[in-house]
């Protein structure tokens, strides 16, 4: 078989994020999160509960999941790459975790309207969902190879919106065929296909199917063109050593005042733009009281935006450095997040809205694509910096200190969310924490160094 070449090993790179991202945009944002949390505050009010708490206790019950699943992810992803670092292979965990995920994601299907299955159907898509970032942050590490520090940026903005595409059409596929509304039609009136079943919401629970097809079939590229490295495979070295030498790379990294600065700052802003993707279709069900198809067309501007800004975010990046686009992003999203907390149904910002107005509607619409578009070049723009502040030797290692970095307070804001949400009895108060997040990620900001840090 040829050698792959650059240009090939670049794409196939990239489709893995093009594969991955129905995970995030039909599972955690646009379709299951938003089914799950409507079936979840159902099954709470048959138990007894009045339907503000049982919104509270729904919308807790997925912050609850998400916390032990970002705790799981933040604990194992140095480790993981300081072991694929050690012995130079990656592939064979790529295999495992994507295994993992499609299997999980097959599971979502069973999760009845009646709130059957409600607690499995949780417990899978996180495995599946840890599984997956498992194989993201590997993923990641792969981008130092792919080009100059110059190139990476505009490699790692191409890369997100690639993948967001893939997220536009995937989200495009399901809300045209499958998930059906409360008439049980689709978004252009048809009932769903294969003979799935509208009242029994099979279209709408075909979301875990295909994102475990889907990641199976555009997972191909990335196997074809993206091999381990013979020369760089060492025999494994013992789970001690490799915790010694993570150790050593940490207290290393605590010296480095940009490197920890940066890793601080994103631990803080990525902890909250994760929360913002997490409830922004929970957010809409809840508080704006949206059908799952409303809730899709919200994620298709939202993508559409991310696949556009993630791209100029990109070419950003290779003229002005990573960390201009990071300050801009941060501050964008700070603002949202206040709309979001001082909007609801009946009001703005205190000032009372007429019964059955369209504003709410509208801003949240606006919202979305806000969110979409600086969350994907906010990333973006974070894992070039990453790649500023690494060891080329040790890239894996080092992009598995970003997702500790990313993941060490995941527990945060989901925690935080669960406590306001729980003492206010408002699912827009609630997001107060997230606002707060933001802007302790712009303060650490102000330490990193434009250009990063390279070891010494």
């Amino acid at each position: 078989m040829a050698h792959p070449t650059k240009r090939q090993r670049i794409w196939g790179w990239m489709f893995f994020d093009w594969a991955q991202q129905p995970y995030a945009t039909l599972g955690l944002t646009f379709i299951f999160s938003p089914y799950f949390a409507a079936v979840a505050a159902e099954y709470f009010m048959n138990q007894g509960a009045e339907a503000a708490s049982a919104k509270a206790n729904a919308q807790s019950l997925w912050s609850s999941a998400q916390t032990v699943a970002g705790l799981v992810i933040a604990f194992s992803a140095p480790l993981l790459g300081a072991w694929a670092d050690a012995t130079g292979r990656k592939r064979p965990w790529f295999w495992l975790f994507t295994v993992i995920a499609i299997l999980s994601a097959f599971t979502l299907w069973q999760l009845q309207p009646n709130g059957s299955g409600l607690y499995i159907a949780l417990a899978m898509f996180w495995i599946g969902f840890v599984a997956s970032e498992s194989a993201f942050n590997l993923n990641n590490a792969i981008l130092p190879s792919l080009g100059t520090q110059e190139e990476v940026g505009r490699i790692s903005g191409t890369a997100t919106a690639f993948g967001y595409w893939g997220g536009v059409l995937s989200l495009f596929i399901m809300l045209l065929f499958f998930a059906e509304n409360e008439s049980g039609t689709t978004l252009i009136g048809l009932s769903p296909p294969f003979g799935l079943d509208a009242e029994a919401r099979e279209g709408t629970r075909f979301v875990g199917p295909f994102i475990g097809l889907w990641f199976a079939i555009f997972l191909i590229p990335f196997f074809a063109w993206n091999h381990d490295d013979p020369l760089e495979r060492k025999k494994p070295e013992s789970v001690r050593k490799v915790l010694a030498d993570l150790w050593q790379t940490i207290l290393r990294v605590s010296r480095r005042k940009s490197c920890r600065s940066f890793l601080l700052s994103s631990l803080f802003y990525r902890d909250a733009l994760t929360a913002l993707y997490a409830y922004g279709g929970i957010y809409a069900t809840l508080v704006l009281d949206w059908q799952v198809i409303q809730v899709g067309v919200f994620g298709i501007i939202a993508a559409i935006a991310a696949a556009v800004l993630s791209w100029v975010g990109g070419l950003a990046d290779q003229r002005f450095g990573p960390k201009p686009v990071i300050r801009t992003c941060i501050w964008v999203l700070i603002l949202v997040g206040c709309v979001i907390v001082g909007m609801s149904r009946e009001s703005l910002f205190g000032m009372p809205l007429a019964e059955g107005s369209l504003v709410p509607d509208i801003i949240f619409y606006i919202c979305g694509a806000i969110i979409g578009g600086t969350g994907g070049a906010l990333y973006s723009a974070s894992r070039s910096m990453m790649v500023r502040h690494c060891d080329p030797a040790r890239p894996a290692e080092g992009f598995g200190l970003f997702a500790l970095a990313g993941k060490a307070t995941a527990f945060l804001a989901p925690a935080l969310i669960t406590l306001f949400t729980y003492l206010t009895q408002s699912n827009q108060l609630g997001f107060l924490p997230v606002i707060g997040l933001f802007l302790i990620g712009l303060v650490l900001l102000a330490w990193v160094h434009p250009q990063g840090e390279r070891p010494a």
